[in-house]
This record gives structure tokens, sequence and C-alpha cells, in this order.
């Protein structure tokens, strides 16, 4: 449930009181373990904690207008929510927040993780071991965290180098020139066709008038022929 609040504060008074009072114990952790280089403030709907512009200027890849986001806390409908992107691919801090957690949960300072693959769900604060928590912020320090993170977009081919983004507006002219002479064929096609059938009328005319002609060429032969043959009988008798 994202919020349409400008500022943390703005957020937080949103809230009802029992999880304004947990988001806030949250917020402390955050703010005290927190490594140089990051900063709080609203993102998608929520409190977020990420590497401003001003560090990272590249941004998030799913959408470079956003700071590269580290962690979050939010309120949803039927729970609260913690959200690790600091544990998320690096295995090694995964798995120390696991088990730390699940030892928490074990000695009764803690209710059974319930994680995805960086938010974890919770409805009390009483819920959530806030040490675990500080020190998965605390070890990854945003030198590092740009370091993994551009490493993974590197293997996965997230993030287009910008060499190919450029490399769009020839293709689009390339395009532009087929469909130019796609349609200049297209009119010297028509073109030719009009003429075509207007070439073969002139040939059929033609053809209907020489026959036409030649008949009455015949005729008029014949009946020299007949005059011909009428003064021959005439002197003859």
């Amino acid at each position: 449930m994202q919020s349409k609040a400008t500022t943390v504060e703005a957020y937080l008074k949103e809230l009802p009181e029992d999880r304004r009072k947990a988001i806030e114990a949250l917020r402390k952790v955050f703010k005290k373990n927190l490594g140089k280089g990051y900063q709080e403030g609203m993102q998608y709907g929520m409190i977020g904690y990420f590497v401003p512009h001003s560090v990272y200027p590249d941004g998030y890849h799913c959408d470079p207008k956003q700071p590269l986001p580290f962690a979050g806390l939010a309120s949803q409908k039927n729970h609260m929510s913690l959200y690790m992107m600091c544990i998320y691919g690096i295995d090694e801090h995964r798995d120390r927040f696991v088990k730390g957690w699940q030892a928490a949960a074990a000695e009764g300072r803690a209710r059974k993780l319930d994680m995805g693959k960086a938010c974890i769900r919770f409805k009390k604060l009483e819920d959530v071991p806030l040490d675990v928590v500080g020190e998965a912020i605390m070890r990854v320090p945003v030198k590092a965290y740009i370091e993994h993170y551009e490493s993974v977009i590197k293997q996965s081919g997230a993030r287009k180098p910008a060499a190919k983004k450029a490399a769009g507006k020839p293709a689009a002219k390339k395009s532009a020139a087929r469909k130019a002479t796609g349609k200049k064929a297209t009119t010297t096609k028509s073109t030719a066709k009009k003429a075509a059938s207007k070439q073969p009328a002139s040939k059929k005319v033609a053809a209907k008038k020489a026959p036409a002609k030649k008949a009455a060429t015949k005729k008029a032969a014949a009946r020299t022929a007949g005059k011909a043959g009428g003064s021959r009988a005439a002197r003859r008798s």
C-alpha cells in the first residue's frame, strides 16, 4: 500500500499509533547503523534508504531517475514490511541474517522469520530482532554495495551501455530510408501499371480499326473487279 506522502514525517503521521511506534523504532536502528553515503527519504511510497545520485549518478537500473535502493520500511494493509536489498543476492550476508533471526526466534526474542527474496513481513515490533537487523545494515558499506550491484548488473546485462542507445538513431534512419525507398518503388510500379493499362487500350482500338480497314479495302476491290467484268461482257456482246 503506497503512500502519497512526500516526506518521512508526513508518512509517519498517516500511520496508526502502534505502527508508527514500530516503524520509528526500526528507523532509529537504520539511522544508527547506516554507513556514510546512504540517505533517508521517500521512495516508492515508503520510507527508503538509498544511494543518492550524488554518490551513484547512474541510479537504479529499473528506473535511472530513482536513486539506488538499499532498504525500506513500509506499513501495508495486513502487516508491516522491512525491505533488505542489502542482503539480496549476497549469499554470505543473507545466510548470516537468516541464522541470526532464527537464533533470536529460538531465544524468544523474535517471531518466526517470514521472508521473501528481500522482504520481511511482521505485525508488531516484538516480532523483529532489532540487533540482527542493525548488524545486517552495518555489514554493507556504500562502496561495497555499489560494487556488488554493478557486478550483478554486468552479469545479467540489465543496464544497456549508452553507445547501444545512441546506435538506435541510425537504425531509425535506415528504417525511414527503407520506407522511403519502398514508397518510391510502389509509386513507380503504380505509374508503370497505369501506363501499361493505357497502352493496351490504344492497341485494342488500333486492332479494331485494322480489320475494318482491310474489309473496306476488300469491298472496294470487289466492286472494281465487278465493274471491270461487266464492261468486258458488254464488249463481247
